[in-house]
């Protein structure tokens, strides 16, 4: 078994030290070291006693409400929801990050699953996170990855729904929304959020209605003290207004992928089937610096599609460079 198949099987380990499972995957890591592979065998190690950690964790103790019991606002005019829910079955949690961007998102989800311990000493868990980057680098699906490791219900914002011409009410859809999660925990994501943030001193048509939707969503932002966990997007940071920085815990940048990042977002993708060993990953990382996570898992997909659709066994070295070649030419 190969190690991106590996780590994607160990991630899905749950368990005390004393389940069957659990002990069958410290032999296979025993295993691993007997083979040399001491920084597999070390990464492997690290996931399952993080897993192991996370059963051991006194959990929050909040009852998550019944869908049926969560009822989304809608706006008033046209009685649109306000956001729309995704199942946790559909929800992307399989990502490559820098290690400093993977820590920051594990502190997040831990300082939540330990927010009644902070509680008892006066501190809160980061609830307000902004995520920006050039776009296809993971931002929305960082957010569907905290979802997913709390449990939490996840939501996305409809800025179609929020944002109406008539004067006043997507200040008010605004207000609706925030206070409707105030007691029920859950991720909300406001995605692509310089929508409703830009600078107030952006001269346009509409600077009126902007004053008055940023305004609002400054004091919201202040007060909002709910259940869940509120993470806005941008892949255009510079055009938020300054101080809506001030109103949220952290700011996490999600960058390009480096060499390293390419190649093991590569191998993972394409880990359910057989590749070639002419393919080297390593060059190709080289040759596709600059591009986005999302561009390189096309390319990726391309490659398997390409091989699949011509019945073959492997992804040869023709259907990868026929991949990388089409995509680079769409991305100049």
């Amino acid at each position: 078994m190969n190690q991106a198949l590996l780590t994607r099987l160990f991630k899905t380990i749950e368990g005390s030290q004393e389940s069957p499972l659990v002990k069958v995957a410290f032999n296979i890591i025993e295993e691993e070291k007997k083979k040399g592979h001491i920084k597999l065998a070390a990464k492997l190690n690290s996931i399952l006693q993080h897993n192991i950690a996370k059963l051991n964790t006194n959990r929050p103790t909040f009852k998550l409400a019944k869908e049926s019991t969560y009822k989304i606002p809608v706006d008033r005019r046209y009685k649109l929801p306000l956001a729309i829910h995704i199942e946790h079955e559909y929800l992307r949690y399989e990502m490559v990050l820098p290690l400093e961007v993977e820590s920051k998102i594990l502190r997040i989800e831990k300082e939540y699953l330990a927010k009644e311990r902070l509680a008892h000493h006066g501190l809160k868990p980061r609830k307000k996170i902004l995520l920006y980057g050039a776009s296809g680098c993971g931002k929305s699906m960082a957010a569907e990855r905290i979802a997913w490791e709390l449990g939490l219900p996840f939501y996305k914002v409809r800025f179609d729904s929020i944002i109406s011409s008539y004067l006043g009410e997507s200040a008010s859809n605004l207000q609706n929304l925030f206070e409707s999660i105030e007691d029920f925990p859950c991720v909300l994501l406001l995605d692509e959020f310089d929508i409703i943030g830009k600078q107030r001193n952006i001269t346009s048509n509409d600077v009126g209605e902007i004053h008055r939707i940023v305004n609002i969503l400054l004091g919201l932002l202040e007060e909002y003290d709910g259940a869940g966990i509120l993470i806005a997007t941008t892949n255009l940071e510079g055009s938020l207004d300054k101080a809506l920085f001030r109103r949220f815990d952290d700011f996490i940048e999600l960058p390009k992928p480096t060499d390293k990042e390419i190649v093991e977002l590569m191998k993972m993708t394409l880990s359910a089937l057989k590749i070639s060993k002419k393919i080297n990953f390593e060059n190709y990382a080289k040759e596709l610096q600059g591009l986005s996570y999302a561009i390189i898992v096309k390319i990726a997909n391309d490659a398997a599609k390409k091989a699949i659709i011509n019945a073959n066994q492997i992804i040869s070295p023709e259907d990868f460079a026929k991949a990388v070649e089409e995509n680079l030419a769409l991305n100049k």
